[in-house]
C-alpha cells in the first residue's frame, strides 16, 4: 500500500490509524483526510518526530496492512 491508497481507503483506515498513533485527535483525522502529508505533519506534532522519522514510520506501517491484506 502506498501513500496515493491512503486518500482512496482512507474511510476504511482511519480506525486503524487511531489505534496506531492514539495521540492524533478526531479533529486531526477530520482534516489528514487521508493526505500523507498532513499525516506526516500531525506525526510530527503529536508525537515529536523529525520528518524522515515520521515517513519512515508510515510507510513500515502502510507495508504492514498491505500484507495484512494479502494474507
Amino acid at each position: 500500500m502506498n501513500r496515493d491508497t491512503l486518500k482512496g481507503q482512507w474511510m476504511q483506515l482511519k480506525g486503524k490509524v487511531r489505534q496506531q498513533w492514539g495521540n492524533l485527535t478526531d479533529d486531526d483525522l477530520d482534516r489528514i483526510q487521508g493526505n500523507a502529508e498532513m499525516l506526516i505533519g500531525r506525526l510530527q506534532e503529536r508525537y515529536g518526530r523529525s520528518r524522515e522519522q515520521a515517513e519512515q514510520e508510515l510507510d513500515r506501517w502502510l507495508q504492514a496492512q498491505e500484507e495484512r491484506k494479502a494474507s
